[in-house]
């Protein structure tokens, strides 16, 4: 374990007894040498303190060590290395100490660490300035705000902190600005401070200023909490879009009732697993890497998978739905089936690239996970790409002129069954590129696609059989009104409030947001 305990013992003014002290005397004393050594530039006192904090203490006799990365012990007072005597004692600290260590050691990282662990020392001394303003290092919190090169949100952490320390000030004048400072952050943490303080403080200006931060913070809270549902909504939207969007494909242009179509979202899923394995295993260098490679092995596998199932057993069966519902539901079964044989009925966990993970801050304390802003992204990308495939290419056109009038497209020299293949594959495909958005927001398991199948017929249906942009539409409109139900009434009742949303506005207008226009839609 690295302690960053590098500094020369021999310049410093640490004495016997205070080490004996901070080895063995009670709590109370040995927070109090722990805080006189943090406040003071005492080198060899404060590497003693960082291996306290970290238990890597000992005493031999009087004399107090403390354990080198060479596992050899060095004096904490002479400097002087010994090897590890039978009789060296291990030195323990209760949980009150160690909370103090803990706030101690960032105290000295603010001063003397990188911008990362400055940060990460930073906030742990607000978060004592926030519990405990009347204990907090005021005089570390001053002097790393003085220090020049301080890494910027390091300097904002340690603001709140002041300003919090002052809130404590006997001084009416400092209050008020701190109480100011304080409700411009509009952060989450602010708030039981704030309100903490406004119910002990005895002066009139002061109190008002803490009610209109208050005020402040809580406006802006429940700004960001509106936001974070509308976004988590977007996102709900972005994947039940991801689910549908092959679906409005092989049913609501092809006609085709597939109800295998989650077993090829997971075989998507599987897919991505199954790279991801293989960079972890043979490539770990390049492991960030791995998921573009997933996407398009993905999108391949239920291609492949689709155009069997296509050639197979489903255009033996166009214009019997019933038939085809029955036999791509028999498909669904062996699919899950096969895969709880390969790979086992447990589910298998995807791991985010590192440029997915952690989550994009805005506006203090609205915080956007990164891999549900990049599916959000993925997802229309992927709609723009499938948009231009059906309108510009000469696929499209080909899937267009098959879906509205086979006979003549058949009489103009197109091979309707080429056509078929073609088409369904590609919805195929884009179930396999939402199993590949999919693995990043969860686990991976043989009933993956069963938890889509149903929320996708509902999008197909409520945008308009046939019509990508009421799929669009549909998704979105149904995973932020989820969302948004789902904050006062919980998930269930919100599923439910959403279903019959759905039947009611089916019976209203059964052709869906987007009715079907021309030949398609009068035959």
């Amino acid at each position: 374990m690295a302690l960053g305990l590098g500094l020369a013992a021999s310049a410093s003014a640490l004495s016997l007894e205070q080490a004996q002290t901070l080895a063995q005397g009670d709590t109370d004393a040995r927070m109090a040498i722990v805080q006189n050594l943090v406040a003071t530039d005492d080198a060899a006192g404060q590497v003693l303190v960082k291996a306290l904090a970290a238990e890597r203490v000992m005493t031999v006799g009087e004399r107090v060590y403390w354990v080198r990365e060479d596992d050899q012990l060095q004096d904490a007072v002479s400097g002087d290395v010994i090897a590890w005597p039978g009789e060296a004692q291990e030195v323990t600290i209760n949980n009150r100490l160690r909370g103090a260590l803990a706030v101690a050691v960032a105290g000295m990282d603010v001063l003397q660490a990188g911008p990362e662990r400055q940060r990460e020392a930073a906030r742990i001394l607000q978060r004592e300035a926030f519990e405990a303003p009347e204990d907090a290092p005021q005089e570390v919190i001053a002097k790393a705000l003085a220090r020049s090169g301080l890494d910027a949100d390091a300097k904002q952490y340690l603001s709140l902190a002041a300003a919090a320390v002052a809130m404590t000030d006997a001084n009416p004048g400092v209050r008020l600005r701190a109480a100011q400072e304080l409700g411009q952050a509009k952060l989450a943490i602010v708030r039981p401070l704030l309100l903490a303080r406004e119910q002990a403080e005895g002066d009139a200006a002061v109190k008002a200023a803490l009610h209109a931060s208050l005020a402040s913070v809580d406006r802006s809270l429940a700004i960001n909490r509106s936001l974070a549902e509308l976004f988590t909504g977007l996102s709900l939207g972005s994947i039940l879009l991801l689910a549908a969007l092959g679906l409005a494909i092989t049913y609501g242009l092809m006609g085709v009732i597939n109800m295998a179509h989650g077993e090829l979202i997971m075989i998507g899923a599987y897919a991505t697993w199954l790279v991801q394995r293989g960079f972890q295993l043979y490539l770990p260098a390049w492991f960030d890497a791995y998921l573009w490679l997933a996407m398009p092995l993905a999108f391949m596998a239920s291609a492949v998978i689709g155009a069997l199932m296509e050639r197979l057993v489903i255009r033996h069966l166009y214009g019997r739905p019933l038939e085809t519902l029955l036999a791509t539901w028999g498909i669904s079964l062996v699919l899950m089936q096969a895969v709880r044989s390969l790979f086992g009925a447990q589910n298998v966990g995807v791991e985010n690239p590192s440029w997915m993970s952690g989550s994009l801050s805005l506006m203090g304390s609205l915080n956007l996970p990164w891999n549900r802003v990049l599916i959000v992204v993925f997802a229309a990308l992927v709609l723009l790409g499938v948009s231009l495939l059906i309108a510009r290419t000469r696929l499209g056109l080909f899937v267009r002129g098959v879906t509205q009038n086979r006979p003549m497209a058949s009489c103009m020299g197109v091979n309707t069954a080429r056509i078929d293949t073609y088409a369904f594959s590609l919805g195929a495909g884009v179930a396999g590129l939402a199993g590949c958005a999919l693995s990043q927001i969860g686990n991976v398991g043989p009933d993956l696609g069963q938890n889509y199948i149903v929320d996708s017929f509902m999008v197909v249906v409520l945008g308009g059989v046939g019509q990508l942009a009421g799929t669009v539409y549909a998704a979105v409109g149904l995973g932020v009104l989820n969302k948004f139900i789902e904050g006062w009434a919980g998930a269930v009742l919100a599923k439910i409030a959403v279903l019959i949303f759905i039947i009611v506005f089916i019976q209203k207008r059964p052709q869906g947001i987007f009715a079907m226009r021309g030949r398609s839609a009068e035959a």
